[in-house]
C-alpha cells in the first residue's frame, strides 16, 4: 500500500456538515497542511472499534451473552434510547465493507477487540471453544492483512462473559485472572502467527468506575446510598478489587504470552489507559496538588503498579486498607508488564481541592481522591462543549499529558488508541446535511497538530494515532443518541462525511492548488471553506 504519499486530511479534514439550515458559515481555522512527512517515518495512522459496540450479530455463531447483552435488555432506561448493541453496525456480515473503506482512506491499521464470548461462550476453556468464532475473527484479520492493513487487537473491551458474573461476580473475583490468561492463549494460539500487536485491556479505569463505584456501565454496581440508581455493590470497595484482578489479569496475559509466544510470533504487547489531563483550577498549591491526586486515581491507579509494581502513594495513603495490596511476586509480574503503551485521549478537567469532612459522608471511590472535578471555571468552560457532558474540546491537554507521561514514566512507546469528539444524532436532519461535520475537521485538526508538536518537538515516543471512531456506532450509555463516526451510519449504510476527501487521501493535493498555496494565492483554509459552502448550500436546499 502506497501509505507514504497519502494526505493526512483522512484525519485532519474529517469533514463538513452537522449544522445545514444555512448558507451562512463562519470560516474554520485550520493548522498548515499535513502529510506524512509532518510525523515519522512508520508512523501508524488507524482508526479503532470495539466488539459489542461494532460487530452486532449478538446471538449468532455461537457467541455467548456478555454483560452488556444482559445490562441493555434488563435495563434498559440505563440507555438514553433504550437501545442496545444487538445489531449495532453490524461489522460482524459488513466486515468487507468496513476494511475497503479503510484502504480507500489510505489506512495503515485497525484496532479492534474481541469478543470474549464470541470465543469462549461459557466464558471458559473448560465450557469449549466456539470454531465459528475463530472462524469469524480469522476471516477479519485475513481481510485486513490482504488489503494492507494491519490488527491491533484488543482482548477484553468490556464485554465480560455472563457466564463469569454469574458464577462468581466476574472481576470481583481472584477466579477471573485464570479464566482471563486461558482465553488470552487462545487468542495468542489461533490469531498470533498474523497480530503482532495485542492489547489486553481497554480502559481498566472506565470499567472499574463507571461499573463499579457510579454504576453508569455494566454491570452498573455502586452503593445504595449514593441514590445512582444502581443494581447493588459497594463503591467504597469494588472499584478498587475490579481494578486489581485486571491488573492481575493483565500481568498474567502478558507473562504467558512473553514466555510462550512472543519469540516465535515476534509480536509485542501491551495495555490501553485512558486519562483527561487535570489543570489546577487555581495558582494554589493546594489546586496543584489536587491535579497531581486527580491524576493519580485516574491514571496512576494502573500506570504505576505497570510501571513501579505499586499503586501511587497519594492513593495508598488516602484509600488505606480498602486498596488491595499486591504480594512480592505481583509486584514483579506486574514492573514492566507492557511493551508499549495505548493511550487514549478525549478531554481536561478542572481540578480543585476538596477539603476532608471528618465524620462526614461514607467513604467512596468518588471523593477518595478529595478532588472537585469541572468542566467550568467561574462559569467560563474549559473548551467548547460536544455532545457528550464529560467532553469539552481541550487540545493542549493533549500535548501536556504526553509530555507529563515522558517525564514522569520514563518515555515509553506510545500509541494513541483512540482520539475523537461526539455531535447529537439529530435524526430530523436529511442525509446531507447530517455529513456536515466542522467540529471534528477542528478537533482532529487540533490534536494531531499538537501530537506532533510533542513527537518533533518534545521527543515523546509515540509510534501511532488511532481515530476513535471509523463509524457512528453504539456509545454505551448514550446507545446511538450520539456520534463519533469518522462515516455516518444510517440505517447501516456507510456515508462518507463532506466532500471526497478520500481521492485527495490517496492522490494528495491537485498540481494547482498546491501551486495556488505556494504561490500565497490562495490558503488551505480558503479552499476548506469553499468546499464547506458548497456543501451546506446543497444542504440548506434539501
Amino acid at each position: 500500500m502506497e501509505t507514504q504519499g497519502y494526505h493526512l486530511h483522512i484525519l485532519l479534514l474529517l469533514v463538513l456538515v452537522s449544522v445545514a439550515h444555512t448558507n451562512a458559515i463562519s470560516p474554520i481555522t485550520l493548522n498548515p497542511l499535513f502529510n506524512r512527512s509532518s510525523f515519522p517515518v512508520g508512523f501508524i495512522f488507524g482508526t479503532a472499534s470495539s466488539a459489542y459496540q461494532y460487530e452486532g450479530a449478538s446471538s449468532e455463531g455461537g457467541r455467548g451473552p456478555s454483560i452488556w447483552d444482559t445490562y441493555t435488555h434488563k435495563y434498559p432506561d440505563k440507555i438514553a434510547d433504550r437501545s442496545s448493541g444487538d445489531v449495532a453496525v453490524d461489522s460482524y456480515h459488513r466486515y468487507k465493507e468496513d476494511v475497503r473503506i479503510m484502504k480507500k482512506m489510505g489506512l495503515d491499521a485497525y484496532r479492534f477487540s474481541i469478543s470474549w464470548s464470541r470465543i469462549l461462550p461459557n466464558g471458559k476453556l473448560s465450557g469449549g471453544v466456539n470454531l465459528e468464532g475463530i472462524k469469524y475473527y480469522n476471516n477479519l484479520i485475513d481481510e485486513l492483512l490482504a488489503n494492507g492493513l494491519q490488527p491491533y487487537v484488543t482482548i477484553f473491551h468490556w464485554d465480560l462473559p455472563q457466564a463469569l458474573e454469574d458464577e462468581y461476580g466476574g472481576f470481583l473475583s481472584p477466579n477471573i485472572v485464570d479464566d482471563f490468561r486461558d482465553y488470552a492463549e487462545v487468542c495468542f494460539g489461533h490469531f498470533g502467527n498474523r497480530v503482532k500487536n495485542w492489547i489486553t485491556l481497554n480502559e481498566p479505569w472506565t470499567y472499574s468506575n463507571f461499573g463499579y463505584a457510579t454504576g453508569l456501565l455494566a454491570p452498573g454496581r455502586c452503593s445504595d446510598w449514593q441514590q445512582l440508581n444502581c443494581t447493588g455493590g459497594d463503591s467504597a470497595v469494588e472499584p478498587y478489587v475490579v481494578a486489581h484482578h485486571l491488573l492481575l489479569a493483565h500481568a498474567a496475559a502478558v507473562k504467558l504470552y512473553r514466555q510462550k509466544y512472543q519469540a516465535n510470533q515476534k509480536g509485542v504487547i501491551g495495555i490501553t489507559l485512558v486519562s483527561h489531563w487535570m489543570v489546577p483550577f487555581s495558582n494554589e498549591r493546594n489546586d496543584q496538588d489536587a491535579a497531581q491526586r486527580a491524576l493519580d486515581f485516574m491514571f496512576g491507579w494502573f500506570m504505576d503498579p505497570i510501571t513501579s509494581g505499586e499503586y501511587p502513594k497519594s492513593m495508598q495513603s488516602l484509600v488505606g486498607d480498602r486498596l488491595p495490596k499486591f504480594s512480592k511476586e505481583q509486584s514483579e509480574m506486574l514492573k514492566g508488564s507492557f511493551d508499549f503503551l495505548g493511550l487514549n485521549y478525549y478531554t481536561a478537567n478542572f481540578a480543585a481541592t476538596d477539603a476532608p469532612k471528618p465524620g462526614l459522608g461514607r467513604p467512596s471511590y468518588l471523593t477518595d481522591s478529595r478532588v472537585i472535578l469541572s468542566t467550568e471555571r467561574y462559569g467560563v468552560p474549559i473548551g467548547q462543549k460536544t455532545a457528550t457532558d464529560w467532553l469539552h474540546v481541550y487540545p493542549k491537554g493533549f500535548f501536556e499529558l504526553l509530555i507529563y507521561i515522558k517525564r514522569k514514566y520514563n518515555n515509553p512507546i506510545i500509541y494513541i488508541t483512540e482520539n475523537g469528539v461526539s455531535e447529537f444524532n439529530n435524526a430530523t436532519l436529511s442525509a446531507e446535511a447530517s455529513r456536515v461535520d466542522i467540529m471534528r475537521v477542528e478537533y482532529y485538526d487540533q490534536h494531531l497538530s499538537f501530537l506532533r508538536d510533542a513527537i518533533i518537538g518534545e521527543g515523546v515516543n509515540v509510534n501511532g494515532y488511532f481515530a476513535w471512531s471509523l463509524l457512528d456506532n453504539f456509545e454505551w450509555a448514550d446507545g446511538y443518541t450520539i456520534r463519533f463516526g469518522i462515516y455516518y451510519a444510517r440505517n447501516l449504510r456507510r456515508e462518507i462525511r463532506g466532500f471526497e476527501f478520500w481521492e485527495i487521501s490517496r492522490n494528495g493535493i491537485s498540481k494547482s492548488k498546491t501551486e495556488r498555496r505556494n504561490n500565497g494565492k490562495k490558503s488551505m483554509e480558503g479552499d476548506v471553506n469553499e468546499e464547506l459552502k458548497k456543501a451546506l448550500k446543497g444542504a440548506a436546499g434539501a
